[in-house]
């Protein structure tokens, strides 16, 4: 089946031009979102729902489907484990053939460059900022002055994990993390 999914962000964007081009390709269903706060977008919900193995899904552009390059991957991963195809008229990609497979790819494969070139660069930082002694890592978190207490009740079942967590006045993964440490320590 070829289903098209349309989008406008705001009250003075016009979805004509995405139906124009739309209108070519034999659509039989169409998914039309109109301007959506807070990245809920319904129309896409239902859409991701409706469709099957070897359904197309087509959009005017990659803007229309995704609001970042990480979306569009996330949302391109999840069709091809589907067995689902995705077209997208102007950037003349089809997942279909190779070749849009192959520019998909490369778009996944771009993100993922630049995701480890940013983390490269910040390891380089922080080596620059050790060397410099500006960088110490986080700081060492310290045990309440109520620990012990606290942690005896604990250990003897006497208190849950939430109701020490709120006596220490301490995070969930902070309260496991000092437990664990104290473990060893005795």
């Amino acid at each position: 089946m070829n289903i098209a999914y349309t989008r406008v962000s705001t009250d003075q964007e016009s979805d004509e031009k995405q139906f124009e081009e739309l209108k070519k390709c034999n659509i039989e269903k169409w998914f039309n979102e109109k301007i959506c706060p807070n990245d809920i977008r319904p129309q896409l919900n239902a859409m991701m729902d409706f469709v099957r193995r070897d359904d197309t899904i087509y959009v005017f552009d990659f803007s229309r489907l995704a609001r970042s390059t990480d979306e569009l991957i996330t949302i391109g991963d999840n069709l091809n484990s589907k067995g689902i195809y995705f077209k997208s008229i102007k950037e003349n990609l089809d997942t279909s053939n190779a070749n849009g497979k192959l520019m998909f790819t490369m778009v996944t494969s771009i993100k993922e460059f630049q995701r480890l070139n940013l983390l490269e660069r910040q390891r380089d930082g922080i080596a620059i900022a050790k060397a410099n002694g500006m960088y110490k890592g986080r700081k060492k978190i310290s045990y309440p002055s109520n620990w012990i207490e606290v942690y005896t009740r604990y250990k003897n079942r006497e208190l849950t994990g939430t109701d020490a967590m709120v006596l220490l006045k301490l995070k969930r993964n902070t309260f496991y993390k000092l437990v664990d440490e104290y473990k060893v320590m005795k």
